[in-house]
Parts: C-alpha cells; structure tokens; sequence
C-alpha cells in the first residue's frame, strides 16, 4: 500500500503522523511510504531520518494527498485539505467529527474512508488510540492552568502548591477518565487542594484507592458544582463521550460564582467544549476572558509538546496502520472490532450513530 504522511497544517500544531521508527515498520513490509517535506521537522524528525527508514520525500502536500492510498495523520483535515481528500481514500486520523459539522459534510462529500483514532475501541470500552493523548492533556491542563493563574496574564495570583503559611489552590476536575486522573495526579503532585467529580462510582472508588490524600472523590451533579465554583482557583474540563458532544457542565450563568482571575482549562473542546462559554483556540493564542474568567481552550494541547506526543501516538496507532496496509481497510475492520468501530465515514455515508444523532443527519449501518 502507498501511504503519506503530510504536513499538519492547523495553527501551531507540531506533531507529525509517524515517526522514522513507525516508517522503517512499514517499508521493511514492503510497503511504500510517502512523507512530505520537512513535515517531521517540528517533532525533532528530520528527512534524513525518514529517508534512513525507507521513506519517499515529497515537496508539497498536493503530491501526497494525489499518491497515497492512505493518508496518516494528527489532527482533522482542514479547509484547504478537504479537495485534495480523494473518493476511496483512507483517513486516518482525530477527526472529532462531532465538534464540527462542517468537517463532517466536506468528508461526506469527499467520498473518502474516514476512520477515527478516537473512536477506536477495545473489548473492554478503553479507546487505546486517544489514551496516549489524554495522558499529555491531562498534565499538560494542570501545567498550563498553573501558569494562567499568575498575575501578570489575568489570573488571581495564585501558586498552585503554597508555600509554608500560604495554603495551596483548589483544583476542581470535572470527569474522572484518563484526562481527570492525570490532572489530578500532576495538581496533587504540585500539593494542591484537588476534587474529581464524575457520575460513575467505581470509578470514584478507584481513583479514590489510587490517589494521594490532597485528592477528594465527589459524585458530579449540577448542584455539587455550583457548591464549589466561588472556592475554586483551577477548573479542568475532561468528560469525555464517546463520538459525541461534550455535556455542558459550567454554564455562562456558573461564571458569576467565581472569583475574578479563576482559570478553566476546557481539554474537552475538541467534542464542543463542557463550558457553555467555551470556543477553540490556539497555542498562538490561547486565552480570552469571560467575565474576568480565564478560559484556556486550545484544541490540539499536545501540539505543544510535539515530540513527546508524535513518539506516544505512534506507538499506539501503528498496529492498526500496519493491519490496515496489510490487509486493506474492508478486510481489516472485518478482522478487527476495535478498528471496524474507529470508522466513521465510509463512501459518503455516516456510519457512527452518535455523529449522525449530533446533526440529524442520515445515519447508516452498514
């Protein structure tokens, strides 16, 4: 199979598809690949290092889109993208089809087999292909959060751990996934004052066992919020469902309860965002102010740290593009229950119910 891997286009974002290690897994099973000029670069990969694993190296992104049987990337086409997708062509990538009808139709459009890594499942309900980036949200919410907070760029001026005689933030996290877990053990680490809400109660229970003595379990409910809003400094958004819209959890009216200079870090934003007054914005810039609230809601977080989030990412996707390349997309989502659910748009046609319930659109099940 004929795969390329181009440039990620969307603003600031420094991840790459593959890494030189994934590329040489590929070619050493004899099949082709096609990176595009300089697209590892913001990574610490370079085309010597691609060439090295076998790569071929393209110099504009229209020339791999026209010769790759399946394209690999980070983040979701973007405008300029959508006309060079062609019909039958595989996509794999974060789409977030649900954030954005837009992207959602011009995918219809392109007739292409748009197959989600978030959306991949296991047997078990864990989404193996957004975990590693989950992980990097995660820590990088309390990282970020952290420096929001300080004076100079409209935070209360708060140090998130005290010092001694000085007590320490409080830190409210809003689900208890993979993006709650790593949040509240980086806020814990730094020794603030930490409470994780979600509705379900084994995994209370779970992060309860788990976590240091600073963190404090709580059932999450609308009045359980509100509870804590004028006490919190740091609030992080992480509910997660699945190929859906994120639920609305602070609402434009919960604004008015906190404190001016309070931060919310919404890593939900790339499924619409549980802040009601939520919008995406970029590592370029990252901030606005509601209601002498900060809001930090940058979609792609762990193309900051692109390095760290290329290497975890092609760890986990790379099994399922060599199953794909293999055995093509038909024969592989057959063999492959996880990966038959990472699809989501096959030949002009919905095939993941929650996208199509998101816009009321035709939903198809084959």
């Amino acid at each position: 199979m004929k795969i390329g891997v181009p440039i990620e286009i969307k603003n600031n974002e420094n991840r790459v598809g593959m890494t030189p290690s994934g590329v040489f897994e590929l070619t050493k099973r004899n099949h082709t690949v096609y990176v595009q000029k300089n697209a590892g670069f913001g990574s610490g990969f370079f085309d010597k290092d691609y060439i090295k694993a076998g790569a071929t190296i393209l110099e504009t992104i229209d020339e791999v889109y026209a010769v790759a049987d399946m394209i690999v990337k980070v983040k979701e086409p973007i405008e300029t993208e959508y006309s060079l997708i062609k019909p039958n062509q595989v996509v794999f990538t974060y789409f977030h089809f649900a954030s954005s009808e837009t992207l959602t139709q011009a995918m219809i459009k392109s007739n292409a087999i748009c197959i989600a890594y978030e959306t991949v499942e296991d047997a078990n309900g864990s989404l193996p292909l957004l975990i590693p980036m989950s992980e990097v949200a995660g820590r990088m919410s309390i990282q970020q959060g952290a420096k929001y907070l300080e004076k100079p760029i409209k935070g209360r001026g708060i140090l998130l751990g005290g010092v001694p005689g000085v007590p320490p933030a409080h830190v409210l996290v809003l689900g208890g996934g993979i993006v709650g877990i790593q949040a509240a053990k980086m806020a814990a680490g730094l020794g603030a004052n930490v409470t994780i809400m979600d509705i379900n109660m084994n995994q209370l229970r779970y992060i309860s066992d788990i976590m240091p003595p600073n963190v404090n379990t709580e059932f999450s409910s609308e009045y359980n919020i509100r509870r804590h809003l004028p006490k919190t400094d740091l609030i992080v958004g992480g509910v997660l469902i699945k190929g859906a819209k994120a639920p609305k959890l602070i609402t434009r009216d919960m604004l008015k309860d906190m404190r001016p200079g309070t931060v919310i870090v919404d890593v939900a934003v790339d499924q619409g965002g549980c802040f009601e007054t939520t919008r995406p914005t970029t590592h370029e810039d990252p901030t606005y102010i509601i209601d002498d609230v900060v809001h930090y809601c940058v979609a792609n977080m762990p193309g900051a740290v692109p390095y760290t989030s290329t290497v975890a990412l092609t760890n986990v996707t790379l099994p399922y593009v060599i199953k794909l390349a293999n055995e093509g997309w038909v024969q592989a989502c057959q063999n492959s229950a996880p990966l038959n659910k990472g699809l989501n748009i096959v030949n002009g046609k919905i095939v993941y119910k929650e996208i199509a319930e998101t816009f009321n659109l035709e939903f198809s099940a084959s």
